[in-house]
């Protein structure tokens, strides 16, 4: 194989160690020399690795993404100037050659050298640093949401279904009720008078439904749950702050991406936070879509097409996306049609995640264009592009199917 890279290392990761290999060009009969070295994953052993590639002239540096352990060596490395590249491991192990009989560090090295690799997407560091705060605020509110499953398990345990009366058990109303059977009250009537607004026209179903088996080990675990539901909310608030303060040189791309049906503040951060603002590193929306793991998957054989599940990829973007794609169901917009329209034939989950891989292709074409602004097509635009002919022999069809026999009159036109 023809070497394209003079001077390059490949690493093999580990969580306290990893194998540095360099390859250089050779002397005498030899034409590539190459030497190994194990350093520990500490700082001082990083910049010591750092200093020894510089030593060597080397140019440019691979790794397989390993778990997160890549990301303080990717960070020293980084600053010393190298040429990086983060590589699939799934990739590597594709690429036909001697793996299994060399040392991992030595076979990317070789793999690097001869331009074999393609690397995956690293955003900028400021828009790392935004991914780390939206991912964490993202892990608290699933505990915070795991946390309010507890609270229904332990009123259900106890007889109390307050959850089967009120919307939101943890409301006003709820809560105060909540916070009164922990303090020892336990007389319905009472219970029940605390409800407030819309809820009291509930009371008498209120009554009947705080009759239960509220025991003291209730109390202790509840009073420990709204504990831990109070210290989540509040950070999630400060990491709110975080985000926001991270957010401030993408504000603009971020309130551009909420005019997008479905796409609320949250939703736009994390989708800034996903796949950054330099759409150039996506040629087109297609090449994003295929990296998101949010279009249709390609397998074909002998003429036959076999499943188009999409492929695994960034599950955070991917959720958020879809989460999205649902939130338009209820809109008068064309997302929304287009959501509704593909729910009936396929399913509402992959509606959903139809209507994601749109909202994600907006995003492209607002990153890509400062000047660009969305223009949504309105709700009626598929029934504007619908062939009256076409739908009329659809419906035919249909009856006929039924066992009906259809007779087509013509409506007089209006005098």
């Amino acid at each position: 194989m023809d070497v394209i890279i003079d001077r390059c290392a490949g690493l093999d990761v580990h969580k306290a160690s990893l194998t540095a290999c360099v390859r250089a060009p050779g002397e005498g009969r030899r034409r590539r020399s190459q030497e190994v070295r194990v350093f520990s994953t500490v700082e001082d052993d990083l910049v010591a690795l750092s200093a020894w590639l510089t030593e060597h002239g080397v140019t440019d540096v691979v790794m397989e993404a390993t778990g997160v352990y890549w990301k303080p060596i990717w960070y020293v490395l980084e600053d010393g100037g190298f040429d990086l590249l983060l590589v699939n491991a799934t990739h590597v192990k594709k690429v036909p050659g001697r793996k299994t009989d060399v040392k991992d560090a030595e076979w990317l090295a070789q793999l690097l050298e001869c331009g074999l690799l393609r690397g995956s997407f690293v955003p900028p560091r400021p828009i790392r640093e935004l991914r780390d705060l939206t991912r964490y605020r993202k892990r608290l509110i699933q505990e915070r949401a795991r946390e309010v499953q507890r609270v229904h398990k332990v009123l259900e345990d106890a007889g109390i279904k307050l959850s089967s009366v009120a919307t939101d058990a943890l409301g006003v109303s709820g809560r105060m009720m909540i916070e009164a059977l922990i303090a020892g009250e336990r007389d319905p009537e009472v219970l029940a008078e605390m409800a407030k607004r819309r809820l009291r026209r509930k009371i008498p179903e209120l009554r009947r439904a705080l009759a239960g088996r509220f025991r003291g080990h209730h109390a202790a675990m509840l009073a420990e749950a709204l504990a831990r539901l109070d210290s989540l909310a509040d950070a999630i608030c400060r990491l709110d702050d975080k985000v926001d303060e991270a957010m401030a040189d993408y504000a603009d791309q971020r309130d551009r991406l909420t005019t997008i049906p479905g796409v609320a503040k949250r939703a736009a951060e994390v989708i800034v936070a996903e796949i950054g603002v330099d759409m150039t590193r996506f040629p087109t929306s297609a090449h994003l879509a295929s990296w998101a793991g949010m279009c249709p998957g390609n397998n074909e054989s002998a003429g036959k097409r076999f499943s188009g599940r999409t492929r695994k990829a960034d599950p955070w973007l991917r959720d958020i996306l879809t989460e999205c794609g649902w939130a338009t169901h209820l809109t008068k917009t064309y997302l929304g049609a287009q959501w509704r329209q593909i729910a009936r034939r396929r399913g509402k989950g992959k509606a959903s995640i139809a209507v994601g891989h749109s909202i994600l292709v907006i995003a492209w074409h607002l990153l890509s264009d400062p000047t660009a602004t969305y223009q949504d097509l309105g709700p009626d635009y598929f029934s504007r592009r619908r062939d009256p002919a076409a739908e009329q022999r659809r419906l035919i069809r249909q009856l006929q199917a039924l066992g009906v026999t259809v007779t087509i009159t013509p409506q007089n036109p209006a005098a």
